[in-house]
């Protein structure tokens, strides 16, 4: 379809002025508005006000200047139509091919902590609208939401005087998801459980958890930040579905701790997690809680990594490294294990009302994720008082506890896990696991449950691997006949009164 003329409104003018020309250049009649006439009129580009076009001036501070017939019928009428060229005659209508316009930046007012007032005034109206309109109209129509989407506009026009039916049709399907991102944001600010996230531009994996299934990754849009999504890979292979997943849990794990932490996962659970006077020390105890499962794991650590850790690191295989920040001497060392994925985050931190969300047939689960913290005066000590030491221990297993599937048991010493024992239906089970792999090491560790004990069994498996201090949430129907155990076998417990489960 050729152009002959184009309405151009713009906040974002990155490139617009130097395609006011081009379109000028070309013989395109140019409508704008506001700033956006303003800049191209001080270029020296022949520009038309809106005012021009509807005889009516802008008004009410800006708010309405483009809802107008004379607009929205010059986009709308369909060509080649007896009835709409008929009606559009009569009324003196002209045709708008082109239509180049963005929104006003709501998302980044919001972002910079804007009043409300000057929140919702930039909740754009009039131009969804055009878009809309010049979307449906995609068949004659040529629509713009995009700067970067300029450049094949022009190349089209160069080549033949206006743009193809397949460029208009693309360019028609981003209006509407950028139609439907910008009204969400907005339902989102009116309303914080609204979930407006959206997903689109997929990365191709190159397969899912196995071979014969097909995968991608959807960078959320917008892009959360810091994140595992928005994090940049520095070295390895493309990451893989079991990856992503894997590296998932072990930055949230991560976000637990503000002392230096490594956690190791694998298979989207924790098999070794402390924390040190140093990251290399922590790196080193995580590493030592079960070195046969950590081998082809993904770890995680809360401090740039070092030349030194780098050196810990690739004495044993792993497939994902995952810091805020890697020393250049780091990455030097790294060469060696050319395959190994590295990524850095920045800095880490939670992500205010971050949401979980997963898909089930027919359907998709929503709930706010797991970010309690326990601190000492959340704790009820029922059976025993706790040493300075053994408290700093049972806030460490809770915070590790929290992030191995249930069933889930941890035993802990020292800042460092012994045994994890988790995903079972039973918590003695649960228990019987994390007492093998921690092992003589037990004697007067710390265990943590991530919900009650139904009945008394799993304390006493816990006291023939010699723990001194249980942590639960408490809240059975048992809890007396629990404490009364505990009390008899020499165990303190402590309560936080909040379950960690996580299925």
């Amino acid at each position: 379809m050729k152009i002959s003329r184009a309405l151009l409104s713009v906040s974002d003018k990155s490139g617009i002025v130097e395609f006011a020309q081009f379109l000028d250049d070309n013989g395109v009649e140019i409508i704008s508005t506001g700033g956006t006439a303003r800049s191209i009129r001080e270029a020296g580009i022949a520009v038309k006000d809106i005012s021009e076009i509807t005889n009516f001036p802008e008004m009410l501070d800006g708010r309405v200047k483009t809802l107008h017939p004379a607009i929205h019928g010059g986009i709308l009428f369909v060509r080649g139509n007896d009835t709409h060229e008929k009606t559009v005659e009569e009324h003196q209508i002209g045709a708008i091919d082109l239509v180049v316009v963005n929104l006003y930046p709501f998302e980044q007012t919001v972002a910079r902590g804007a009043t409300e007032a000057e929140t919702i005034e930039n909740i754009d109206i009039g131009g969804p609208s055009m878009l809309r309109s010049a979307a449906k109209n995609f068949a004659a129509v040529t629509v713009v939401c995009d700067p970067t989407d300029l450049a094949q506009v022009k190349a089209e026009i160069i080549a033949d005087g206006g743009t193809t039916y397949e460029t208009r049709r693309y360019l028609a399907g981003k209006v509407f998801q950028k139609s439907a991102r910008y009204d969400a944001a907005i339902a989102h600010f009116f309303d914080n459980d609204f979930v407006g996230k959206f997903f689109t531009n997929p990365l191709p994996l190159k397969y899912g958890e196995n071979p014969h299934q097909q995968a991608q990754f959807y960078p959320s849009d917008p892009i959360v930040t810091p994140s595992i999504g928005a994090a940049k890979i520095l070295q390895g292979k493309q990451m893989g579905y079991c990856n992503y997943l894997d590296a998932d849990g072990a930055y949230n794990l991560i976000l637990e701790f503000t002392e230096p932490a490594a956690a190791i996962i694998k298979h989207a659970t924790p098999c070794g997690v402390a924390v040190g006077k140093n990251v290399e020390e922590a790196f080193i105890k995580a590493l030592a809680t079960n070195p046969v499962s950590a081998f082809g794991g993904i770890i995680a650590v809360n401090r740039t990594v070092t030349k030194e850790l780098a050196e810990e690191i690739v004495k044993t295989f792993f497939e994902v490294v995952i810091a805020p920040q890697f020393d250049l001497e780091a990455l030097t060392v790294f060469t060696a294990k050319p395959n190994l994925r590295l990524l850095e985050t920045g800095e880490m931190k939670r992500i205010a009302g971050e949401q979980d969300m997963r898909a089930i047939s027919g359907g998709i689960l929503q709930q706010d994720r797991d970010a309690a913290t326990l601190s000492e005066d959340k704790l009820q000590e029922v059976v025993g008082k706790l040493e300075a030491n053994e408290l700093a221990d049972v806030l460490f297993a809770w915070q590790v506890v929290k992030h191995v599937k249930s069933n889930a048991i941890v035993i802990v010493k020292n800042g460092q896990t012994l045994g994890l024992g988790g995903g079972q239906t039973s918590r003695v089970d649960a228990s019987r696991i994390a007492m093998e792999q921690a092992g003589d090491k037990a004697q007067g560790a710390i265990a943590a449950s991530d919900a009650f004990f139904p009945f008394a069994d799993g304390v006493e498996f816990l006291a023939k691997a010699g723990v001194s201090v249980i942590v639960q949430p408490g809240g059975s129907i048992k809890d007396e006949e629990v404490f009364a155990a505990a009390k008899t076998l020499g165990i303190k417990m402590v309560l936080t009164g909040t379950r960690a489960f996580r299925h």
